[in-house]
């Protein structure tokens, strides 16, 4: 049985948050811990819209914390399906804080997450292709392929040589 095509654009995803005092540390500012597990549902409800089955966490790649978010800001989390393989797909996660009384929104995190649909024994189910629609979409789809085989090399599933995509980015060119 064929499986639909969907659109990033299905998957997409928010989710907004209160930063309320049992979410920060001494500082006031809110946990990196509370923030990943956020960003790890915004992320896991993105891939189950574009998969339509449960899916499980299979890795999350590198999230910096550029700026810190304050106790009273509002938290916005977007995520949306960039690319689906066989039973995975990643997804990119987007975090926007906002000073409501000051007016002030600013963007202080981003990452990729990797989410395999299982069915109901848990075992890897197939998921739809994701067709890209805008040029942007087209991007981080054809990223998604170079930072899928990033991740496999540093689980140790693949050899280097054996990452096609990244090697033409290693390649040195002569004459």
């Amino acid at each position: 049985m064929a499986l639909i095509k969907k659109t990033a654009k299905q998957s997409f995803t928010t989710m907004t948050e209160l930063v309320l005092p049992n979410d920060t540390n001494t500082l006031n500012n809110l946990m990196g811990g509370r923030l990943m597990h956020w960003m790890d549902i915004v992320s896991a409800i993105a891939a189950q819209k574009h998969s339509n089955r449960i899916v499980v966490t299979a890795s999350f790649d590198n999230i910096s914390f550029k700026k810190s978010i304050q106790l009273g800001n509002v938290v916005t989390l977007k995520a949306h399906v960039t690319r689906s393989f066989n039973s995975s797909m990643e997804v990119h996660i987007t975090v926007e804080a906002e000073d409501i009384p000051s007016g002030k929104k600013f963007a202080t995190h981003s990452a990729y997450a990797t989410f395999v649909a299982v069915d109901q024994a848990g075992r890897p189910i197939d998921v739809p292709e994701l067709v890209p629609e805008t040029q942007e979409e087209q991007a981080l789809y054809d990223a998604a392929l170079r930072r899928r085989q990033l991740r496999l090399i540093l689980a140790g599933r693949i050899k280097p040589d054996e990452a096609d995509e990244l090697k033409s980015l290693f390649e040195i060119k002569h004459g």
